[in-house]
């Protein structure tokens, strides 16, 4: 049952609700599944966990290792060599596939086995694992740079249908105060998928103004440095540190142009 903090905040909450859950599947638009990548425990022997970077290694992303608007705080959970992990996942993505609940379910035999096409080789849109109602904010999610492997308290979104434009749209919405509050309804210690999926997300079409206005915002927000490049060509936006007042200018426009999204007055 949803934590109601007055008895005015049940309008807001049903206002909220109106909104399509995350996990809508119309065959049409699009559909981002949760999925972990690495298992903290049951794959520690595909990491190395030392502090210093071993050569040619990537980092082994944690919770910690992004926040908001922040996709690397340099805190990690270790390392992986990508030549020893890239063919562990891609024949783990084939195994999955198999099932018609994962989130790989569908993808061509020539997608499935070229290794290129496995999320950790782009820019991907993750959020924390673990949260709170009582942090200053308990949806914490950030677009990871390409070439950074995940374990189970960072999932990510697999795309079954779906752009980079609509990459950049989720991560406004769920960005944003108006998905933190209704999330605080819900989550006590954990942002796990059953709490995740029903999450209410507009679903404007692509010629709504403030869809477009989302995409821009959320996809310049979330593009710090010339690791986004490709993905911010790809939403027709610039990348580039920002200063921290247009940052905020940004941050703040957002929240107002999600808030008409879910249709708050």
């Amino acid at each position: 049952l949803p934590l109601l903090p007055s008895d005015e905040s049940a309008n807001v909450f049903a206002q909220l609700r109106r909104s399509p859950r995350l996990d809508l599947d119309d065959g049409e638009s699009w559909r981002a599944v949760p999925y972990a990548e690495l298992h903290a425990t049951n794959d520690k022997g595909l990491m190395k966990l030392v502090e210093n970077r071993p050569d040619g290694s990537w980092p082994v992303y944690k919770g910690e290792s992004f926040d908001l608007w922040m996709p690397d705080t340099g805190t990690y959970y270790g390392w992986a060599l990508p030549r020893t992990v890239i063919p562990a996942l891609t024949t783990r993505r084939i195994r999955a596939a198999r099932l018609a609940r994962s989130a790989f379910h569908g993808l061509s035999d020539e997608v499935l086995s070229d290794s290129e096409t496995l999320p950790c080789m782009i820019a991907r849109l993750a959020f924390r694992d673990v949260t709170r109602a009582t942090d200053t904010r308990t949806v914490r999610a950030s677009l990871l740079p390409p070439h950074v492997f995940i374990t189970n308290k960072g999932p990510y979104f697999v795309w079954q249908r779906g752009d980079e434009r609509d990459t950049a749209y989720l991560l406004g919405v769920m960005s944003s105060l108006s998905l933190d509050w209704y999330a605080r309804r819900f989550v006590e210690i954990s942002l796990n998928y059953h709490v995740l999926n029903p999450f209410p997300i507009p679903r404007p079409p692509r010629t709504s103004r403030l869809w477009d206005r989302t995409v821009a915002l959320a996809g310049r927000l979330a593009s710090p440095d010339d690791r986004f490049a490709t993905w911010a060509a790809a939403v027709g936006v610039n990348y580039g540190v920002l200063e921290e007042e247009e940052a905020e200018d940004k941050i703040h426009e957002l929240d107002a142009v999600v808030a008409h999204l879910y249709g708050l007055t």
